[in-house]
C-alpha cells in the first residue's frame, strides 16, 4: 500500500479522529477481516451477515491496527469515524489511484456475466512479466472487493488490475468512479443475474457502464462475437479494440485461429493481430474453449497497454489457473478425473463447462459424469434454465447425470426427455450426501467427473470428497 498517517486519511476521508493513539502512525495495509490484521493495518468495521464489524474494532486494534475505519467512536480504538465506513473506504481507493497516477500507474478494469475471474487472472500474469502488477485474489469485485485491490498498490506498481461485477444499474459506474480504468475489457452479457436485471438487455445496459466511463485517449476492448458486447462501441468516446474467437474482427483487434485440444481439455491457438503480420502460437494451462476467449480478451487488453505481441503471447502460454474452484483438474489414482468448477454457475458458464466434459469424454473413451447443482438469481427463467441444460447434458452425449438442488427433479427430467434414459443415468441427489455416495459406488477407472453449481451449494465439498475416497485406491 502507499503509507498514509491516520492523520492524512482522516483529512482525505473528511473523518472525525477520536480515541488514544498516535494520528502520525503509517497505515500500510487495509482489511475488512479482523482474523487478518497486523500492525499498520486500517480496519474498515462493516457490518456482516452474523456480527458487526465494529464488535472487533477493540481486538483489532490490540493486534496492531493503526486504526480503524468507523461508523462511531470506540473508546479503546483510535478511529477515523464517517458515516459510511464502505463508501469512505471507496474514495480512499480513488485517492490512492489518483496519487498513484500520476506515478504512471496504468488501470485496466474487467466485466462480463462470465470470465471476468479467468481473464484477471490471465492479464494479471502476462502483466506482471512488464512490471510490478496489482490483481485481485479470489472474486474481489464488489464495492468492498475492488477498494481492497486498490489498497494493495504502492509507489512502484505500473499495471492495477480491478473486476467488476454487478448486480443492477450504477454499480459498474460506481466501481469506475472508484477505480478510474483507461482499458475496460466487456466478455460478454449471458444470463448470470438475470433475475436480479430483469433481462439481459439491463444487463447489456449495466456491462456497458464501463466503457461509458473511459477516457477520450482510453480503449474499450470488446467481444465481437457477442452483439450486445458489441453494441457498446457506440457508447464510448474511447478508442475501441476488438477480440474474436470466430475470426478475423472488422477494425483493429486480435483474434484466434487454428485451435486444436490436447487430452485434458487444454487448447492451443494462433494468435493473430492487425497491428502484426506474425501468427503467434499459444498454449493455455486452463481447461475448456472458452477459455480462448478469455485469453483473447487478456491479450487484447495487454495491447491497449502497449505490451509486444510476442511478450503476450508468451505470457499466456505460461500463465497458470490461480483461482480456486474454476476448471480445477485433478486426477485420481485410478485414472478419474475430477473437474472441480464449483465456485459459481450461470446458464452459459454451465454449457461451456459440459462442453469441457464432453471433450474430455473424447468421444465415448471415458465415461463422463455431470454433478450439476443449481443455477441462483435467474428469477422466472430458472425453470427452463434447469430444463434447456438438463437437454443439453444429454445432446452432449454425457453419460451420467447427477442432479442436486431444488431444481434438480427439473434438471433430470429435462435431461431424460431429451433421450438420456439408460437406467441409472440420470439420479437426482437429495442432498449432497447423497449424491457423493452415488458417486462412490458407481464410478470407475477412466471416468471424467464434472462439478457445477452456483456458490451457494457449495458443491466444491462434494469434489472434494470424490478425490479423498481416491485416495484410499492409492
Amino acid at each position: 500500500m502507499i503509507a498514509l498517517s491516520v492523520a492524512e486519511i482522516g483529512a482525505v476521508l473528511g473523518a472525525e479522529v477520536t480515541g488514544p493513539g498516535d494520528q502520525q502512525r503509517l497505515v500500510t495495509a487495509v482489511t475488512a477481516d479482523s482474523r487478518t490484521v497486523g500492525p499498520g493495518t486500517l480496519f474498515v468495521a462493516l457490518p456482516g451477515e452474523r456480527a458487526d464489524g465494529h464488535t472487533f474494532v477493540a481486538a483489532a486494534y490490540a493486534a496492531g491496527a493503526a486504526a480503524a475505519l468507523t461508523r462511531h467512536p470506540v473508546d479503546t480504538a483510535l478511529c477515523l469515524v464517517v458515516t459510511d465506513p464502505l463508501v469512505a473506504l471507496g474514495r480512499l481507493a480513488r485517492h490512492l489511484v489518483d496519487r498513484a497516477v500520476t506515478g504512471g500507474l496504468q488501470v485496466v478494469a474487467i466485466t462480463g456475466s462470465q470470465g471476468k475471474t479467468s481473464t484477471k487472472d490471465l492479464l494479471g500474469q502476462v502483466l506482471e512479466a512488464a512490471g510490478p502488477t496489482v490483481a485481485p485474489v479470489g472474486n474481489l469485485n464488489n464495492e468492498l472487493g475492488v477498494p481492497l485491490t486498490v489498497s494493495r498498490i504502492d509507489e512502484h506498481t505500473r499495471y492495477l488490475v480491478a473486476e467488476m461485477g454487478a448486480r443492477g444499474i450504477g454499480h459498474i459506474a460506481y466501481l469506475c468512479e472508484i477505480t478510474p480504468p483507461r482499458v475496460g475489457v466487456v466478455l460478454n452479457v449471458g444470463q448470470a443475474h438475470v433475475g436480479e436485471f430483469g433481462g439481459q438487455p439491463a444487463i447489456a445496459q449495466a456491462k456497458g457502464e464501463l466503457v461509458e466511463a473511459l477516457p477520450a485517449d482510453g480503449v474499450a476492448v470488446l467481444n465481437a462475437d457477442d452483439p450486445l458486447v458489441w453494441a457498446m462501441r457506440r457508447r464510448t468516446s474511447a478508442s475501441v479494440l476488438a477480440f474474436s474467437v470466430s475470426g478475423r474482427p472488422d477494425g483493429p483487434g486480435v483474434w484466434a485461429s487454428d485451435l486444436v485440444s490436447d487430452q485434458q481439455g487444454h487448447y492451443a491457438f494462433r494468435l493473430g493481430s492487425t497491428d502484426s503480420e506474425a501468427r503467434l502460437e499459444v498454449q493455455l494451462r486452463a481447461a475448456g474453449r472458452h477459455q480462448v476467449g478469455n485469453a483473447l480478451a487478456a491479450a487484447a487488453a495487454a495491447q491497449a497497454l502497449g505490451l509486444p505481441l510476442v511478450d503476450i503471447a508468451a505470457g499466456l502460454s505460461v500463465a497458470a489457473p490461480r483461482s480456486r474452484w474454476r476448471m480445477e483438474l485433478h486426477d485420481r489414482a485410478d485414472g478419474v478425473t475430477v473437474i472441480n468448477d464449483a465456485y459459481n454457475a450461470n446458464p452459459d458458464s454451465m454449457h461451456a463447462a459440459v462442453d469441457t466434459l464432453a471433450e474430455l469424454g473424447r468421444g465415448g473413451a471415458r465415461r463422463t459424469w455431470a454433478v450439476l447443482g443449481d443455477m441462483l438469481e435467474l428469477g422466472e427463467t430458472a425453470p427452463e434454465a434447469h430444463a434447456e441444460l438438463g437437454r443439453f447434458v444429454a445432446a452432449r452425449g454425457v453419460d451420467r447425470l447427477v442432479a442436486v438442488g431444488a431444481y434438480a427433479e427439473t434438471m433430470a427430467a429435462a435431461a431424460r426427455d431429451a433421450g438420456l434414459s439408460a437406467p441409472d443415468a440420470v439420479r437426482v441427489g437429495p442432498d449432497k450426501a447423497g449424491a457423493t455416495e452415488w458417486l462412490r459406488a458407481g464410478l470407475g477407472p477412466g471416468d471424467v467427473v464434472l462439478v457445477k453449481a452456483s456458490r451457494g451449494l457449495a458443491l466444491d465439498t462434494v469434489a472434494d470428497e470424490i478425490l479423498a475416497f481416491g485416495e484410499d485406491l492409492t
